[in-house]
């Protein structure tokens, strides 16, 4: 790992250790790099949302869909039951 220094004006600093002391982060390291995280992932569900937005559209989510997505996710959890009905055995 490596150091980066990031000079803050003592307004900031002063927010900085008041979120890591009441969010409990042991750093404000460890508060940064959250923060860093976090953007990474709003960047990257902003980049879906945008290829989403220019693909072509999808099928309807009509009754239809709904009934065959509602099947599948009784399916999974009937094997998912059967699984563990047989790792106990």
């Amino acid at each position: 790992m490596t150091t980066m220094n990031v000079s803050l004006p003592d307004g900031l600093k002063a927010f900085v250790e008041e979120q890591v002391g009441s969010r409990g982060y042991g750093t404000a390291s460890e508060y940064v790099r959250e923060l860093i995280r976090k953007d990474q992932e709003r960047q990257r569900l902003r980049g879906l949302l945008l290829a989403g937005a220019t693909s072509a559209a999808g099928p309807p989510a009509d009754d239809a869909y709904f009934a065959g997505l509602r099947r599948r996710v009784r399916q999974e959890a009937r094997a998912q039951r059967a699984v563990r009905r047989s790792d106990e055995a």
